[in-house]
């Protein structure tokens, strides 16, 4: 064979062997997309308009239930309180929202969990730092929820300092008094009871008397 077809035919045996296919099971070969991992379990707070809550936390549960996002978002809680003031001489017992225009959710945050919850109606954002959502500390959560269970109810102040009051229970029913002091932590108010034509100091229950 001529000397430089030879050299010819032995650079193309080169370059087949440099171009073979690499075996089955390469690194080079495509691996298939991971999944994106799942973030935890955790409580956040959403905005919602105030005096709408409610109807807010029918609304995302309808749309967890229609999205099937059973999986994600596991709790929507509108944080009450029982409260009882005197009205018209009587007991009156109703919910408090402790935090008026705010709801919290129990979930798994990600796209699709963060959108299933950012568009339901009447829901106006997260809070958080910037356009992240950041969740609340264990603790803080634990002092709400105790807060909503705790048998007694938080009674309602509707006096201050100064104002004349009617005691509506107790040996001084139906006299009127002036309130000296108010000590919430106890539920305890002292009143000035004009009595005998000197104003006597007792101290009474926040139910024993009404705003007049």
């Amino acid at each position: 064979m001529d000397p430089m077809a030879q050299e010819a035919a032995d650079e193309m045996a080169s370059a087949n062997k440099q171009t073979e296919p690499m075996p089955s099971g390469s690194a080079a070969e495509a691996e298939p997309a991971k999944p994106q991992p799942i973030g935890e379990r955790a409580w956040y707070v959403i905005h919602s308009y105030s005096g709408y809550e409610n109807k807010v936390r029918q609304n995302l549960e309808q749309r967890i239930e229609s999205m099937d996002m059973q999986d994600r978002i596991f709790r929507v809680v509108v944080p009450t309180e029982e409260e009882v003031e005197i009205r018209d001489g009587k007991k009156r017992t109703t919910q408090r929202r402790v935090f008026p225009g705010y709801i919290l959710v129990e979930m798994i945050l990600d796209d699709e969990s963060w959108y299933a919850v950012r568009n339901t109606p009447g829901v106006t954002g997260f809070v958080g730092s910037g356009t992240r959502p950041v969740p609340l500390t264990q603790a803080e959560v634990d002092k709400i929820l105790r807060r909503m269970e705790e048998e007694q109810p938080r009674i309602k102040v509707t006096f201050r300092v100064g104002e004349t009051v009617r005691i509506v229970e107790g040996p001084f029913a139906e006299f009127m008094a002036v309130v000296d002091d108010i000590d919430a932590d106890r539920g305890k108010v002292r009143v000035l009871v004009s009595f005998f034509g000197r104003e006597t100091p007792v101290e009474m229950d926040f139910l024993q008397v009404e705003k007049i």
